[in-house]
């Protein structure tokens, strides 16, 4: 394969750059097939705010009442801080393997190869996640438009379910298999959608909270937005660990930065504008909420234990039975468009693997016309399908446990991402401010706060009652999702060792620092 260090790209006269790595690969993905404006598209689409928003806000508002736009703010928090070393950990080693490149140069291969499993995972658990609510609201939506009890209980017929929740994935695997352009395409049209609905859901919610002429509406008080008026630690790291769940997907605007045109830093700004445009749809959309539905555990209320998909209760009473619908069709555009998207880390982490020798040579199969990652594609739409079937079998809330689940694997990876910048730039921190801030000061917070979140939700897990009250042996089934898919990591990664010598002994991917040169005039 050909050494990255082949392509010098320009910059600006006047400016610093990274030497480009020595032992970096080219891959063979389609190089600038998308800009600024589709990475940040692509990363918003990932993050799903429409579905995200559904199957959150219930539980969200369950641990911490209306202070949910704090959890949101405080969330958002961490997310940012780490997405600063996302930015400089690409500009500095543009690779498509992102947290486990980076862990790999920065810790060594065995916490990287940890740290691409946990992302891995994390990308599994969200896909199937995706896939079971892009269901429920496929049946919801027929039954709105044909006004048909009988379609809307199809969802709960998990012999009618599981088989539509398959065919959606093996469409989404399809869609990613075709490669960005495609991808880039399809994902214009379904993130307006799902953004111009929310907008009209948002607007109405308020105006009618507004006008007194809803029983359940409370006004707005910005105590909301107060995280110390949480009620205990507990609730704030459980809001929390759903809240990382909700911003999840940022990070793939650096899962394509080998397919991005306009230089190293555009994938960095993407992900902090991503997050910046997500926050505020996530408060705007808390606060219209809380306004119009409350915190009552009966009815519209949002404490309500039975409602997994919020939307799917309000979007009626809010907009109407005649716009109605069009919210149940933004989640299933958003989940669907999420569904596609999410292929695109989980499928580019196992090309970069491979191509390090850190898994098997097979998954660094790259299609010869469509320049995308065929085989690993293939395989994390089987493996996305084998886990929800299981999960709808164990799990009797398979929504719900896999969100908490989640948010543990993402604070894992997130966490030793943010951690792997401070030591890689070690050398780079004492240059000035600027450099300290972001390359030091900034991830090593992010980095701690969801390093705390991990352990106390660990801790929490541990609780066979934690999340639905389901147990496998005994063990809750959070506890297991989690816990187990990370020991088997451990396992997977000792096998992998014995076929692998190189990789393992750092000859293939290298621990280093950074060359940081002035440009030429």
């Amino acid at each position: 394969m050909r050494q990255r260090g082949d392509r010098h790209r320009h910059h600006p006269a006047g400016e610093s750059h990274y030497l480009p790595e020595s032992d970096l690969q080219d891959k063979g993905l389609s190089r600038n097939s998308i800009g600024l404006l589709g990475s940040v598209v692509v990363a918003i689409s990932t993050v799903a705010p429409v579905y995200t928003l559904t199957g959150a806000l219930g539980p969200t508002v369950n641990q911490v009442g209306t202070h949910m736009p704090a959890i949101f703010l405080v969330g958002f928090v961490p997310m940012l801080l780490v997405a600063f070393a996302y930015r400089e950990l690409s500009k500095a080693v543009p690779d498509a393997g992102t947290s486990f490149t980076w862990t790999v140069k920065a810790f060594g291969p065995r916490v990287g190869w940890m740290c691409g499993w946990g992302l891995v995972m994390a990308t599994i658990i969200v896909l199937s996640n995706l896939a079971g609510i892009g269901t429920s609201f496929f049946y919801l939506a027929l039954g709105e438009a044909f006004d048909s009890d009988r379609i809307r209980d199809l969802d709960d017929n998990k012999l009618v379910h599981v088989p539509t929740c398959l065919a959606f994935i093996a469409i989404a695997t399809a869609i990613s298999y075709r490669g960005m352009t495609v991808t880039k395409r399809v994902q214009y049209v379904l993130v307006a959608l799902q953004l111009a609905v929310l907008a009209l859901f948002v607007a109405m919610a308020i105006g009618k909270a507004g006008a007194g002429d809803v029983p359940t509406s409370i006004p707005f008080s910005f105590d909301w937005f107060n995280p110390f008026g949480i009620d205990g630690f507990g609730a704030l790291t459980a809001g929390l660990s759903l809240s990382i769940f909700m911003y999840w997907g940022w990070d793939t605007a650096l899962s394509i930065n080998e397919e991005t045109a306009g230089g190293p830093r555009v994938p960095g700004r993407a992900a902090i504008i991503s997050v910046l445009c997500i926050v505020v749809a996530y408060l705007m959309t808390g606060v219209a909420t809380l306004m119009y539905a409350g915190t009552g555990s009966t009815g519209l209320g949002l404490n309500n234990d039975e409602d997994d998909n919020i939307f799917a209760k309000l979007a009626d009473p809010v907009m109407g039975s005649g716009l109605g619908v069009l919210m149940f069709v933004a989640v299933l555009a958003s989940s669907v468009a999420s569904l596609q998207t999410t292929f695109i880390p989980v499928a580019r982490t196992l090309l970069s693997m491979s191509t390090y020798q850190a898994v098997p040579k097979v998954f660094s199969r790259v299609h010869p016309r469509y320049k995308t990652p065929g085989f690993a594609t293939i395989t994390a739409g089987v493996a996305t399908g084998a886990f929800y079937t299981v999960m709808t079998i164990l799990s009797e809330n398979v929504l719900t446990d896999t969100i908490y689940a989640l948010g543990l694997m993402i604070c894992f990876y997130y966490s030793l991402t943010a951690f792997s910048c401070v030591w890689y730039f070690r050398k780079d921190l004492s240059r000035g401010v600027r450099e300290a801030m972001v390359k030091g000061v900034m991830p090593a917070l992010g980095g701690l706060m969801l390093g705390a979140i991990f352990v106390k939700t660990l801790v929490d897990v541990a609780d066979p009652g934690y999340g639905d009250g389901n147990r496998v042996l005994g063990v809750g089934s959070v506890f297991i999702i989690g816990v187990g898919l990370l020991v088997l990591g451990v396992v997977l990664m000792e096998i992998r060792r014995i076929g692998s010598p190189a990789f393992f002994r750092g000859e293939v991917l290298k621990r280093d620092t950074p060359v940081l040169v002035p440009d030429e005039d």
